[in-house]
């Protein structure tokens, strides 16, 4: 669902929902109120829910963060990758050398703008330009292995093999996102949560029922800013292709 990538709207969203969950079952708890004899086992089920809800959100607040860290560590693994492939340029013939590392500078700051880019129309281009300029890459380093089939020619195509899997790789943790299925179980449990709260309440306080939808609603929006590389405020700086760009200049 597109709603789990915009996480202002998540937040919104789910503020909305669950604090109008609450003040249903606040409503319904006024007209058929809770026996004292049965407010225990009410007591029981709700901390259960409330429990079961607090380990789905850590749950998926642990998948974020370790796709977040995944996405940290592909970007260095691409830096690390053209910078190699960069000084590997060396064993090419003089003409290919030259237009390498040509090429491996436009690359780079191709690849920066990926990582900095929030403009689908933008980005398209990037994905464009990018996979136009993997192609004359790879075909100046195979020009030279065809020609001179050496081990030294063929570790400079090794090396343009990494550069170009490093963006794959790149592209699918970008992909990898939080599974729906999770978000919805999340919803669901939530929103029984806030019923419950609300249901149980001895008098209807509108600041009480506020809390937890509130608090639940922050660590939706946590969960889906840090799940969004593009649209949250918590992103992937490119801090180490941005210092392989310096070091090309």
């Amino acid at each position: 669902m597109l709603l789990f990538r915009y996480p202002r709207l998540v937040f919104l969203f789910s503020f909305l929902l669950l604090w109008l969950a609450a003040w249903i079952g606040g409503r319904m708890g006024r007209k058929a109120k809770l026996e004292e004899e049965s407010r225990a086992d009410f007591g029981v089920v709700q901390g259960a829910t409330l429990t079961l809800l607090g380990l789905i959100i850590g749950f998926s607040f642990s998948m974020a963060i370790g796709r977040y860290d995944q996405r940290k560590i592909y970007e260095e693994a691409e830096a690390n990758a053209i910078g190699t492939e960069y000084v590997r340029a060396d064993l090419l013939p003089a003409p290919e050398a030259v237009r390498v590392r040509e090429l491996l500078r436009r690359y780079t700051d191709l690849r920066i703008a990926f990582y900095e880019t929030r403009d689908r129309d933008e980005l398209k281009k990037i994905d464009t330009d990018t996979a136009a300029v993997q192609g004359e890459l790879w075909a100046a380093v195979a020009h030279s292995a065809v020609a001179q089939p050496t081990p030294v020619l063929a570790l400079a195509a090794g090396g343009m093999n990494d550069v170009l899997n490093s963006q794959g790789y790149t592209q699918a943790a970008w992909w990898n996102r939080i599974p729906e299925g999770a978000w919805g179980l999340m919803f669901l449990i939530a929103l029984f949560a806030n019923w419950m709260l609300g249901y149980g309440a001895r008098q209807m306080q509108t600041k009480l029922l506020i809390v937890l939808p509130l608090v639940v609603s922050i660590s939706f929006f946590l969960i889906s800013d840090i799940d969004s590389p593009r649209r949250g405020m918590i992103r992937v700086h490119p801090q180490n292709l941005e210092s392989l760009r310096d070091s090309l200049r």
